[in-house]
Parts: structure tokens; C-alpha cells; sequence
């Protein structure tokens, strides 16, 4: 990954960006064509189900952003209020995106879900057989860890093979666990992605788009324990290796909001979220802030150039709430 002069990113990411006129906030009557899927797939007894209606916010039939420059930082991206469930920014919101290691958003909610917090895992050597440049926790076959703090090694560190510690301590295998990530997408109502494994690594078929991960990530949030998860600047762990021994560590975040790498605008607490790269998907951050009125913002950039464009989108779009 290309490393970026701190100092450099910091003066960008202070300096205010605007947002056409078209991408201000406006009333969305029009959702986004889920309740004939949710019937199909027999997930709600009626089309005016809840689930989808007053619950979060709608999408737009037409993009909001128009400026062409946007698309040179960022292919998708997606600015919702989740307070007052209003679709601010939208931009290829609906269409089908890689989502890198934000896939372990739906991950956790599966695993909060189906799991036992303190239940412990006995990490195999296939959850430990990771390419040599994967994002990892530094996890060990062997090694025995409760679920608490596999979420911890997964969502802070975004380690791969505590994602794959986790999805087969609850289902056995990852091809199973996959299929447990696609029932509770569909039950979430993200009838526009398909999934295949537990941390986002690429393969064809592993999508999702903006709008869908934004359901995702709403019902996520709702967790009290992945919201402190996210919140976290540094998460301790502490678990026993094959041997009995015991094994502290300290995992930073990927977010550079969280390290102070890079600042919200004013006005715009940032609590946190998931990163995710890979050369497919580019650069990406699923990410929930907060304005001075108490109100939950989430916004996702997709498939950014690099880290820079990244985070100039996401204040862009921070700055859309405002």
C-alpha cells in the first residue's frame, strides 16, 4: 500500500470541500425496489413491512452527485442520515461494487448473531494460511480466543484470520458461514449482493453495493458490543497459545480517523467504522459520525484510487451533512 505524509493529509483533510447543489438533502419517495425481492425470497409477510419502510433510508432513482470529479477520487459512494433516514449523497449507490474487508461488517452481525460472546475458539491452521501481504492479527494455529476478542483481532486490526477463526468456531467451515451471510443479508434487505467468504478477500462473486452495505452496516450498529468495537482508538486482547501459554496484544486501528492520521470537518465527530482494501476493490471505508445535533450519519466511499482520495471523499461527503 502506498504510505502518505502525514502532515500533507492532515492540512487536505482540514480544507473545506463543496457538494453541488444536486447532492443536498431532499425527500426520498422512492425506495429502492427491495419489497418484490423481500417477497420473492419469503422474508416478510407483506409488502409494507417495516423492515424497509421507516426504518432507513430510501434511495434515490437518480444519483445526486454530478460533479465529474468525484469519480476520479471514488467509483461509489453513499451519504445517509440514519437518524432522520434520509439519503443525502448517492453516487453508483446501487450498483455492484467489491467490498474488500468491509464484508467483515456483515461478518460480525452474523457472528453477534449465532455466537457466544465467550465462547472460545480453537484457531486452525487454515485460519492461519494467509498470503504474506494479507492484513492478519497475528493469530497462530493452535491458539485458543474467545469470540469477544476475535471480533476485536477482525474489526480493529481487520485480521483475515480471525475472520476465518470466526466463521468456522460458529458454522464449521467458511463455505457454511457464507451461506448464513447471505441469509441475513437478504433478511436485511441487500437483495443486491452475494457473498463467499468471511473477510472480503476478492473473488467475482464476493459483491455488494453502497446502498446495500449501508443496510448492513445500520443493522450492525444497533449491536451494543460492535459499536463499542468501532469506537475503540485501541483494543486489548489476551488468549492462550497451543502450548497454554498466555498471549497478550494491542491492535490499532485501520482507521485514520481514529489514529488522528486524518480529521472529520468541523462540526463532525467521527466514531468509526471498517476499512478495506484489495487491488480489485481499491479503497474503502464504511464509516458512522455524528453531527452537534446527536445524529447518527453513516457514509461509504468505495473503490477509492488510494488512501488519499479515500479520505478527501469521505470528508466530502461529511461535509454534505452539514
Amino acid at each position: 500500500m502506498k504510505c502518505i505524509n502525514k502532515k500533507i493529509l492532515s492540512v487536505v483533510m482540514a480544507v473545506s470541500f463543496s457538494l453541488s447543489a444536486t447532492a443536498c438533502r431532499t425527500d426520498i419517495k422512492e425506495p429502492y425496489s427491495l419489497y418484490s425481492s423481500i417477497e420473492k425470497y419469503g422474508l416478510a409477510p407483506k409488502a409494507n413491512s417495516t423492515l424497509l419502510g421507516e426504518q432507513v433510508a430510501h434511495l434515490p432513482q437518480k444519483d445526486s452527485a454530478t460533479a465529474s470529479t468525484n469519480e476520479q477520487l471514488a467509483k461509489a459512494c453513499g451519504a445517509f442520515n440514519d437518524t432522520t433516514l434520509s439519503t443525502i449523497y448517492s453516487q453508483k449507490a446501487d450498483k455492484k461494487i467489491y467490498p474488500a474487508s468491509t464484508t467483515k461488517i456483515l461478518t460480525a452481525y452474523v457472528a453477534l448473531k449465532y455466537g457466544d460472546l465467550n465462547e472460545v475458539y480453537t484457531v486452525s491452521e487454515n485460519a492461519c494460511n494467509q498470503a504474506a501481504d494479507s492484513s492478519v492479527a497475528g493469530l497462530h494455529p493452535g491458539d485458543r480466543i474467545t469470540l469477544r476478542d476475535l471480533l476485536k483481532a477482525m474489526l480493529v486490526v481487520s485480521g483475515n484470520d480471525a475472520s476465518v477463526a470466526i466463521a468456522e468456531g460458529i458454522s464449521g467451515s467458511t463455505e457454511e458461514f457464507a451461506k448464513l451471510m447471505n441469509e441475513e443479508a437478504l433478511r436485511l434487505g441487500a437483495t443486491h449482493s452475494h457473498f463467499v467468504n468471511p473477510n472480503g478477500l476478492h473473488d467475482d462473486q464476493h459483491y455488494t453495493t453502497v446502498y446495500d452495505m449501508y443496510l448492513i452496516f445500520h443493522a450492525a450498529i444497533t449491536e451494543p458490543v460492535f459499536l463499542k468495537i468501532i469506537k475503540a482508538r485501541k483494543c486489548n486482547v489476551t488468549y492462550t497459545d497451543a502450548s497454554g501459554n498466555v498471549v497478550k496484544k494491542q491492535y490499532i486501528p485501520t482507521n485514520y480517523y481514529k489514529t488522528g492520521e486524518a480529521k472529520a470537518p468541523k462540526g463532525i465527530t467521527a466514531i468509526g467504522g471498517k476499512t478495506g482494501t484489495t487491488g480489485k476493490a481499491g479503497y474503502c471505508l464504511v464509516l458512522l459520525s455524528e453531527n452537534e445535533s446527536g445524529e447518527n450519519l453513516i457514509s461509504i466511499v468505495y473503490k477509492a484510487t488510494d488512501r488519499y482520495s479515500l479520505y478527501t471523499m469521505m470528508n466530502r461527503l461529511l461535509l454534505s451533512f452539514l
